[in-house]
């Protein structure tokens, strides 16, 4: 039965003369569950909005939408409110209470459904979603993948049809990602419920998908099954952007030559990598050895802190040395203390016992903005945060007074980062009209714009897309060649495989663990990436696809083994 039905849907923003997407159609029957996918900007996250009539944006849509048979614009509003449910990228935008047995119960609330019946469904969500342990917390001592939890549990206690979800995962750690996943594929297959998620990360959702549809520059260009996917882009296009964004598995089978349907999970990749004979082929993942004799420009000594005298301490005892042009990532679960420790790292915060310092001197020894000025820049989580005016270009400016650039040289800087990034045709718009993706590249700019010798990037990769990464890996290498330092608190371990020199694991308040990319990820079970987990029973230290193709023809595979 068809539930959603969307007939030639197109829409523009205000005072803009592009659509953002154009004639777009499909159909989802009920129990389906749909995987979005996109270039950054692509429209995702319009398209699903406008499903959702209370969160549509304002502008002109062009075509209809139907839920159930009934254009949604008709749709009671009891209807509208409890049969669709959305959950959001940031989760922080989505919690409007302060305690989570009030979350829970606020949306049943608002409809005016009984006390009693809202303490059933309160509880039986807590019992499924597994809350019971912390349902009297308050909403702000929960950690990242918790909120998103508890996002989720709030829209499901609402019993809807449809569950719609714009990237859920992207601010969650590997681990907690996967769990999330996981209670999507649940929520499916034994409730019933039809889910539509648009997502970047597509290594576990691919294969849970009954379609994916792809969009690309406002359009919808395929609409296939999973298997099917990488077959069919090929076919539009043999170097497709958004083949990068394939599982490993995918990737993997097209790189070696492999023709028609692919595989698509680990475990199908290991089975695929069986038909190549059982040579073992060591990988030299550690050719990026820094020299020791190259100097140390940023360096921590036994650093604690904590946020209030009578709270736990969240850094305890850190310590690093990052030389001069090194590329440091630094992984570990949400609410773990990344964040902190950058905002220590970039003078945000003060350690209450032991030393940071840059460059050789003591960070409390720099002076008014002597700091940040051509040589500390840190890029936030949140990149709206570093947005101050009505549109990007205005920005860009903004940074150039406060750098003491002359007008000349802001418009060739902010020409060439925009070229660099790809972000030409946002200049002049609002930044907060951007999708997830587009925002991130242009915080990223701004940052660029300082022209700093160490760079803090907080998650860098939030929101873009598998092809946007391979660009943003380009950028952090050519700055790495000038001479420029950077510590990366990432969740995405495929992203710290491509990129880093070392890789650091946060636990327990302190780094407990840091080495070159190949030995930390081969030796890791979540922490590591699709690539290692396929290849791993059969080639050493391979962590990337590239290390597993090259591998496969290191090993003379013939064309024919990849029609299996």
């Amino acid at each position: 039965m068809e539930i959603i039905k969307v007939e030639n849907v197109g829409f523009t923003y205000p005072q803009q003369k592009e659509s953002v997407i154009q004639n777009i159609h499909f159909n989802v029957r009920q129990g389906e569950f749909i995987v979005l996918f996109g270039e950054s900007g692509s429209g995702k996250t319009t398209l699903l909005r406008l499903l959702k009539r209370e969160l549509s944006p304002h502008g002109k849509r062009q075509g209809d939408i139907y839920y159930k048979g009934v254009n949604i614009d008709e749709l009671d509003e009891r209807t509208a409110a409890s049969d669709i449910g959305f959950v959001m990228q940031n989760p922080e935008h989505q919690i409007v209470t302060d305690k989570v047995w009030h979350e829970l119960a606020f949306g049943l609330e608002n409809i005016g459904v009984p006390t009693s019946i809202i303490r059933r469904r309160v509880g039986e969500m807590a019992n499924f979603f597994g809350i019971h342990g912390w349902f009297r917390k308050k909403t702000t001592e929960l950690s990242g993948g918790q909120k998103q939890l508890l996002n989720l549990a709030s829209i499901m206690v609402m019993q809807p049809q449809v569950l719609i979800l714009d990237e859920p995962t992207s601010q969650l750690d590997p681990i907690a990602a996967s769990e999330f996943i996981g209670t999507l594929q649940k929520i499916n297959r034994d409730l019933g419920v039809t889910i539509l998620l648009a997502e970047h990360r597509l290594e576990e959702v691919l294969p849970i998908a009954d379609q994916v549809i792809v969009l690309e520059k406002g359009n919808l260009i395929l609409n296939e099954r999973p298997e099917s996917v990488g077959q069919q882009l090929k076919k539009i296009d043999a170097t497709h952007n958004m083949l990068q964004a394939l599982p490993s598995a995918v990737r993997i089978f097209y790189g070696v030559g492999g023709e028609g349907q692919s595989p698509l999970t680990v475990r199908e990749g290991r089975a695929f990598l069986q038909h190549f004979h059982n040579d073992i082929v060591r990988v030299d993942c550690e050719n990026r050895d820094h020299d020791s004799e190259v100097e140390t420009v940023l360096q921590l000594k036994n650093i604690w802190f904590r946020y209030e005298r009578h709270l736990p301490d969240v850094l305890a005892g850190v310590s690093l040395e990052v030389k001069k042009g090194e590329i440091v990532s630094i992984l570990g679960g949400n609410g773990s203390g990344k964040t902190t420790l950058l905002s220590v790292i970039a003078g945000q915060n003060r350690a209450y016992r032991g030393d940071v310092f840059i460059q050789g001197k003591n960070i409390k020894k720099y002076k008014g903005k002597e700091l940040y000025k051509h040589l500390l820049a840190l890029l936030p989580q949140d990149p709206q945060t570093v947005f101050l005016k009505a549109t990007v270009s205005e920005d860009y400016q903004e940074i150039g007074k406060v750098m003491d650039y002359t007008k000349e040289l802001v418009e060739k800087y902010t020409n060439e980062v925009a070229e660099m990034l790809s972000i030409t045709h946002v200049l002049d718009k609002h930044p907060y009209d951007l999708s997830g993706g587009e925002q991130q590249k242009v915080a990223l700019g701004k940052i660029l714009l300082l022209k700093p010798k160490i760079i803090l990037l907080d998650e860098p990769t939030k929101g873009i897309d598998a092809f946007s990464k391979l660009v943003l890996r380009d950028i952090l290498l050519d700055l790495k060649k000038q001479g420029v330092t950077m510590i990366v608190v990432t969740h995405d371990v495929e992203f710290a495989a491509l990129i880093s020199d070392r890789c650091g694991l946060f636990f327990d308040q302190e780094i407990v663990s840091i080495d070159k990319p190949g030995p930390f990820f081969s030796n890791n079970h979540f922490y590591t990436t699709a690539a290692n987990r396929i290849s791993r029973h059969r080639y050493e230290n391979a962590i990337t696809c590239e290390d597993v193709i090259e591998i496969c023809r290191l090993n003379g595979v013939r064309k024919e083994y990849a029609h299996v």
